[in-house]
Order: C-alpha cells, then sequence, then structure tokens
C-alpha cells in the first residue's frame, strides 16, 4: 500500500530527492501557505499535534490534494476539466521524472519519491475527482457514495497514514476509512452550495424511500421527511465513525494526538447534524474548531425545562473495547472524546452545570498498567481540551481528593482550573479520585473539628454547615442523573446533591455516548413531574431546571 517497503520504516528524515535545495524549502512553504489558506483546521492541527520533521511531508500532501480540488472545481465546467487533465497529466509525469517547475507539485513529488509513497493511490485520486469534474454526481447508494469517498479522500489519507507509523495494512484501512467519515461531514457544510449548484452527494435510493428528490432538499419538502432523511444519513456516518475508531491506536504514539482529533471533529460534526437534522440541509453547519477559534453557538434546549445540573458516570469503556478485541487503553482514549462531545452536547441542549465521574476512589485497585493508561488519557484529553474549553466559556472545577493523584494529572487539572476560572457559561465538574462516602467524612470531620474548637454549637449544625465543608460547596443540586452501560446504581457518586435527582440509565457504553443520547435523556427528564416529597410537582422536569428559550463496574467510570 505504500510502496512494498513501506515508508513508516525509514523514518521521516528521509533525504529529499531535490536535495534540500532553498528552492525546495520553498516549495514545500507554498504547500503549507495552501494549506493554511483553504483548510485552516488542517493547518492547525498539523501544526500543534504532529511532530516537526514529519510535517512538511503532510503538507505537502494536503497541499496538492487541495490544489488539486480548487483546480477541478473553480471555473467553467469546460475549463475546469482541460485545466485539470493538464495537472493531473503533469503531476503523472513528473513523479516519473521526479522533477517539476510548479512548487505545489514539486514538493509533492519530492515526499512521494523520497518516502517511496505508493502511486497508484494517487491514481486513484485524480480518476475519482476526474469523473466528479466530467458530470454532476450521482450516488445510487450509500456503497457507491463511498467508492468517490474512498477514491476522494481516503486514497490520500492512505498516503499520509504512511508517514505515521502504521500498524499494517489494517491501519491503513481504518485512516481511509476516518478520511470518508471526515469528507462525510465536508458534505453536509458544503449541502447548500452544493444543492444551489445542482450537485446532490446524497444517495438516491435514501431519497426515493422518503418520496424525496434532489430539488426537494433544495426547494423545500416537509420537515419529517427530511428529518426521516437526515436520520438514515446519519446511521450511514456512524457506521463509517464506529468502523474508524480503533484506529487512534493503530498508528505511532507520537501521531495518535493527530488522528485522535481528526476522529473527534469528524464526531462533533456528526453530533452536530444530529442536532439540526433537517435545518442542516438548507443552512449547512458551521466550521467546528477544537483550538483557539471555538465557536459559541446560542444553546438549543429541547421543550420544556432542561436540567441545570446534569451529573454523569461515564461508565463502559472497558466492555467497550473488550467487544472490539482492543486494549482497555483504546477504551480510554475513546471515552475521553466521548467526555468532550459531552460537554459539547450540554452546552448546546442549555445545560448550566455538568458533572462527570472520571475515577472514583475505588478505581485504585485496577491493574497499575491500566491506572497509567486512564492517568494518560484524562491529562491528555485535559491539555488537548482546554483552550477549546476556554474559548467555549466553561470553567472547570476539579472535585476529589489532591493529594493521591499522578502529579501530572493533578497538574493538568489545576492548569486548566485556574484558566477557566472566570468563565461562566457551564461549570464543568470534573470528579477525580472521588468518592461521596469520602467527602461525607471529611466534611463531618471538618465540623466535629469546629464543634470541638468552640465555633459552632453541636446543636445549631445544621445541612448548610455540612454542605459548606464538601469538596465544591457551591456545587448545586443535581437535577438529572445519567449512568451509561446499563448499570443502575450510583456507585458512590455525589451522594449529598443526589438527594431528589432524576436517574436515567442508558444501556450504551460510555464511547458510543453522543448528542442524540443525551437529548433523549433531557426530553425524558423534561416528561417527569418531580415533586420533592410533597404533593404538588413543580411542573414537569421542574425544580434546579432552566426553561427552554424561545430561539457492573465502578467509574473511571469507564468499566
Amino acid at each position: 500500500m505504500v510502496g512494498d517497503e513501506g515508508a513508516g520504516d525509514e523514518g521521516v528524515a528521509a533525504a529529499p530527492v531535490f536535495g534540500g535545495s532553498a528552492e525546495l524549502g520553498a516549495a514545500y512553504e507554498e504547500c503549507e501557505a495552501e494549506v493554511r489558506r483553504f483548510v485552516p483546521r488542517l493547518w492547525t492541527l498539523i501544526g500543534t499535534l504532529l511532530p516537526m520533521e514529519v510535517r512538511p511531508f503532510v503538507h505537502a500532501i494536503a497541499g496538492w490534494v487541495v490544489r488539486t480540488d480548487r483546480i477541478a472545481d473553480e471555473g467553467p465546467p469546460e475549463e475546469r476539466e482541460r485545466r485539470f487533465a493538464r495537472w493531473a497529466a503533469d503531476t503523472l509525469a513528473e513523479l516519473r521524472s521526479g522533477h517539476s517547475v510548479d512548487p505545489v507539485r514539486r514538493a509533492f513529488v519530492d515526499t512521494v519519491r523520497g518516502r517511496n509513497l505508493d502511486r497508484a493511490l494517487i491514481e486513484e485520486h485524480l480518476a475519482a475527482i476526474r469523473a466528479d469534474c466530467a458530470a454532476p454526481p450521482v450516488y445510487e447508494s450509500f456503497g457507491d457514495l463511498r467508492r468517490y469517498l474512498r477514491g476522494c479522500s481516503g486514497a490520500t489519507a492512505e498516503l499520509w497514514a504512511a508517514l505515521v507509523e502504521p500498524q499494517g495494512a489494517e491501519a491503513l484501512r481504518l485512516v481511509s476509512v476516518l478520511a470518508e467519515a471526515c469528507q462525510v461531514g465536508d458534505l453536509f457544510e458544503d449541502l447548500p452550495a452544493d444543492l444551489a449548484a445542482g450537485r446532490c452527494y446524497l444517495p438516491r435510493a435514501d431519497l426515493r424511500r422518503f418520496a424525496l428528490d434532489a430539488g426537494d432538499l433544495r426547494d423545500g419538502a416537509p420537515r419529517e421527511r427530511l428529518d426521516a432523511f437526515v436520520e438514515v444519513q446519519l446511521g450511514h456516518w456512524r457506521a463509517l465513525l464506529d468502523e474508524a475508531a480503533p484506529v487512534t491506536g493503530m498508528v505511532g504514539a507520537p501521531y495518535q494526538p493527530f488522528v485522535h482529533a481528526l476522529l473527534l471533529g469528524a464526531q462533533l460534526h456528526y453530533d452536530e447534524v444530529a442536532l439540526l437534522r433537517s435545518e442542516v440541509v438548507t443552512d449547512g453547519i458551521e466550521p467546528l474548531s477544537l483550538g483557539d477559534g471555538a465557536r459559541r453557538r446560542r444553546a438549543r434546549p429541547v421543550p420544556g425545562a432542561v436540567p441545570g445540573h446534569l451529573a454523569v458516570i461515564m461508565d463502559g469503556n472497558r466492555r467497550w473495547a473488550q467487544a472490539r478485541g482492543l486494549p482497555a487503553s483504546q477504551g480510554h482514549h475513546a471515552g475521553e472524546r466521548a467526555a468532550l462531545r459531552l460537554v459539547n452536547a450540554a452546552l448546546r441542549l442549555g445545560i448550566r452545570h455538568l458533572s462527570v465521574y472520571a475515577f472514583s476512589t475505588e478505581n485504585w485497585d485496577r491493574p497499575q498498567g491500566e491506572l497509567a493508561a486512564l492517568f494518560d488519557a484524562l491529562a491528555d484529553g485535559i491539555t488537548r481540551g482546554a483552550r477549546w474549553l476556554h474559548g467555549l466559556g466553561v470553567q472547570v472545577r476539579w472535585c476529589g481528593r489532591r493529594d493521591r493523584i499522578d502529579p501530572s494529572l493533578a497538574s493538568s487539572i489545576a492548569l486548566v482550573e485556574s484558566m477557566t476560572c472566570h468563565n461562566d457559561v457551564l461549570m464543568l465538574t470534573v470528579c477525580v479520585d472521588y468518592g461521596g462516602r469520602d467527602e461525607l467524612t471529611a466534611a463531618a470531620r471538618a465540623l466535629a473539628a469546629e464543634a470541638v474548637a468552640g465555633s459552632i454549637r453541636p446543636e445549631d449544625i445544621g445541612p448548610a454547615d455540612l454542605a459548606r465543608h464538601l469538596y465544591v460547596p457551591e456545587l448545586p443540586d443535581v437535577d438529572l442523573l445519567v449512568r451509561t452501560s446499563g448499570e443502575q446504581r450510583i456507585s458512590n457518586f455525589l451522594p449529598w446533591q443526589l438527594a431528589y435527582a432524576e436517574l436515567y440509565f442508558d444501556p450504551a457504553p460510555w464511547p458510543e455516548y453522543d448528542l442524540t443520547r443525551l437529548r433523549d435523556a433531557v426530553t425524558a427528564y423534561t416528561a417527569r413531574e418531580r415533586r420533592y416529597g410533597g404533593d404538588g410537582g413543580r411542573g414537569a422536569g421542574g425544580g434546579g431546571g432552566v426553561p427552554a428559550q424561545a430561539d457492573g463496574e465502578e467509574p473511571v467510570r469507564a468499566g
């Protein structure tokens, strides 16, 4: 797939074909500029998550792909076909000769030849773009669309995948699947513009199933049918994301954050389409960002009163991994992505307080290797997500013991606590080394010390006095508790704050939890009448809820 020797075996410091000249350096810079201008999200990920020594090669591949797409997309149809044919012919000829007069192709040829990459992948990509350039897209089934996605995105993804120490052909295949899943997100971003231009990439068989055609998507159709059609597309997309999920652990360790971010970005795109449903047909979706450019969007609550404080026991990471034949560490990293998706979902649904059970006092009994992997996943997730969380107005707080946890994790949490301390859009409480009985025991001990010191009389002690000695005294009562993976117990989680919480148990393992599942839980919550031990309710989903706006294992919760 990458030339029979495999580029990953040679390391990333192979000598450039053109001898490392200033002219070649300028060519690589031209490729980076192309990526930065037209695909800024990818440019950011390459520049922040890939090791320095591999970035120029990935920029060269991505820059050539971007230029190729621009040539195929820009200008009158007859001009596009002529220019693309010339570009494709020149690329293939220069790959044979090893010389190019075009800066973007020069760096690309140098990368392909110097890294011994599979030129058949380039021919596959050019064939897919040529077919798309020659005629409007017509894909009868999702399988037909996948063949286009494979040629358009999957083939070129295998080129850069060869540079990131893939663990065999299966890793290359799953990188291709991940690229397909990412491009589905791009199709939804571009959907209104494509429909206006008479191009529809979505399967015609699915359209007919709901008595729709491409014109109906462009001109409008009953919302119920459009919602149903979009749900089917989400099912196709979800299958790609599930298939690609193991790939994050199938490349070299230095490159895993980059692949992880690509997958998380596609998952966040998926969640946004799941939220908007039929609206995406007319409005598309805004580009998403995981870095400093994160956009804060107005909440879109479900009808009724959403919970003011949502608590989540994130259970099932290990079972998710075991079901796929993966090590527990991959389950924890998948759970890390699900946690970031949960934060985004809570923001989009208008929830103001979110508490997550990340590591319990009982979890210390796990094997040391698994604990190390878990702490690494937690620290990585907090560190990589810090700027994104900050940009979205999320305040992060630690709830739990601070004297036993791994120093790198403790440092990561403390840093993001300090960075986000003035934010007020969402209060995210991360419960690490937390146990409810430990918390209540510590609070009782503090009250006893006050009584001995004479600063409070035992007969005067009330609930507020105990509450002010909890780990996070200002944490409000929980309105809704969600636990995943089918278990139905609270597992020593926030017993004081859960006194009158509504409980919702979801059978999905934590890595599969998404915005749709949270919306289902919140919708169920809004339908419940909360009496708080009295005769009259406070309205459906009442209590700490926020009114909708007009416009069998212990946590890591990870068993």
